[in-house]
């Protein structure tokens, strides 16, 4: 009778083992950034990268300061997956002021809207879903007085991190 014991607890015990899972640690892959190069305008080739002065970036549709404000040549920024478009605000020479409470950010604004097709695709249990972007186009209102001259889309595909997506012209 022990034996019997012994054999359905210990046969229990290892399908109790064979049906747990990994640790649900999503390693297998994240939704992607949106990565935008600056570069010179003013360059015989358009590669020559060029540092945006104190910039800093707000979300329109949520008034979310996305950047704190810095010199840099490029930056990555998410994209909603809520929907196909997303707006910000790229500020050159910003500062952030502070009065009753409230922060504003002050410089030369432009606005710049991305769009794109969400696509989902189911990774594991762990990561859930990850989103990637295509078909990203931009679309802007241009003036004479724009710090940024022109935009061109990399590659209308973002799949990944790694690489520069958009140049954008100052």
């Amino acid at each position: 009778m022990k034996r019997i014991l012994i054999s359905v607890i210990l046969i229990n015990f290892i399908v109790f083992l064979a049906s747990c899972e990994k640790d649900d640690i999503c390693v297998e892959g994240d939704t992607p950034l949106l990565v935008v190069g600056f570069f010179d305008d003013n360059a015989e080739d358009d590669n020559t990268a060029k540092n945006v002065e104190n910039l800093g970036i707000i979300e329109i549709q949520g008034n979310l300061l996305l950047n704190t404000i810095s010199s840099v040549d490029s930056i990555a920024f998410p994209l909603r997956s809520d929907t196909t478009r997303t707006s910000f605000q790229l500020i050159r020479n910003a500062q952030l002021n502070e009065e009753d409470g409230n922060t504003t950010i002050t410089g030369e604004g432009n606005p710049v809207a991305f769009t794109y097709v969400v696509n989902r695709s189911f990774v594991s249990r762990a990561c859930g879903f990850v989103a990637n972007y295509n078909q990203l186009d931009t679309l802007r209102d241009v003036s004479d007085t724009d710090w940024i001259k022109r935009i061109d889309v990399v590659t209308s595909d973002i799949e990944n991190s790694n690489m520069i997506h958009v140049k954008i012209f100052h």
